[in-house]
């Protein structure tokens, strides 16, 4: 996206093939993380997120030349050392859920009373966003992680049950499995929704983080209800991994503070002009008849090329 608007000639996105590489790898990922679910507690594989934000970090050294702050280091090692005490203090649970188990699960009491107060939470959110047109970022992220919850229970659930078929126990007949692919599907794509909407109003330095806290949390409430994933965890081993969390959170909030991202957009100073309230610069709009914009008191002037 910076080598495209440096260039002269403006050219979509899509027609880059550096682009389409990056979607690909970003879709073999996804897919990696998709799998894990497959093999590992819900409570492992969504905190073990926050290593992409520390890849992140290291690659816009890399790639896109930016300068390694202290703070990078700093949230850098917070975050590797609230990963180690993850996977060291990570629940110890059978992986292998059949559908009839999910069924189970779907019926159980505990995930009952849970759905009922998200909905609940969920419809008292969307009631202030769309009648009160409260569009505050905590509500839209909140709205954010409680369709996450569904998510990530839902994508456990076809992960192993693939998992399972592939392994030769059929589980791929029952109805169970494609209720959860509708919910999977359902719930992503409103998650998706409010995350623009999200990402559209804040800076992605805000986002970023309040997002992985509530998606994370949400997602370890949801396996413990829904999957009992911590029902013979001792207490120690519960303490350990959630400090282990809040580590991986300070990790990403320090790494994220203060990050500004500024494309590399060529702009051409024109000084002082008589009667104009100017910045001082004039930005070239190469899909116009005009060279350039002026910011005028009330509106925005375009000047002639």
């Amino acid at each position: 996206h910076l080598q495209l608007a440096c260039q002269t000639e403006m050219k979509p996105y899509y027609t880059s093939k550096l682009w389409w590489c990056g979607i690909t790898l970003l879709g073999l990922g996804e897919l990696g993380n998709f799998a894990a679910y497959g093999f590992a507690p819900i409570a492992l594989v969504t905190p073990l997120g926050c290593i992409s934000v520390i890849g992140s970090a290291f690659i816009s050294v890399l790639f896109l030349k930016k300068t390694m702050r202290a703070a990078d280091i700093l949230g850098g090692t917070l975050t590797v050392t609230g990963t180690y005490l993850l996977v060291t203090f990570a629940p110890n649970v059978p992986q292998e859920l059949t559908a009839r188990q999910v069924e189970n699960y779907l019926v159980s009491w505990p995930f009952f009373v849970y759905s009922i107060l998200e909905i609940i939470i969920f419809c008292i959110l969307l009631y202030f966003y769309k009648r009160k047109a409260v569009k505050h970022i905590v509500v839209l992220l909140m709205m954010v992680a409680l369709l996450a919850s569904l998510t990530v229970i839902a994508v456990k659930a076809v992960a192993s049950m693939i998992t399972l078929s592939a392994k030769g126990k059929m589980q791929l007949t029952y109805p169970v499995f494609y209720i959860m692919i509708v919910l999977m599907a359902t719930s992503c794509a409103f998650q998706v929704k409010f995350l623009n909407q999200a990402m559209h109003l804040y800076e992605v330095t805000a986002v970023v983080p309040i997002n992985f806290v509530f998606f994370t949390t949400s997602a370890i409430i949801s396996g413990v209800i829904f999957y009992r994933e911590f029902q013979s965890a001792a207490l120690l081993s519960v303490f350990m991994f959630l400090f282990g969390c809040l580590l991986s959170f300070l990790g990403v909030f320090v790494i994220a503070r203060n990050k500004k991202e500024h494309l590399q957009i060529p702009f051409i100073d024109c000084g002082h002009i008589p009667g104009q309230k100017l910045t001082g610069k004039i930005q070239p709009d190469s899909h116009s008849s005009c060279y350039g914009t002026l910011n005028n008191e009330d509106d925005l002037v375009k000047s002639p090329s």
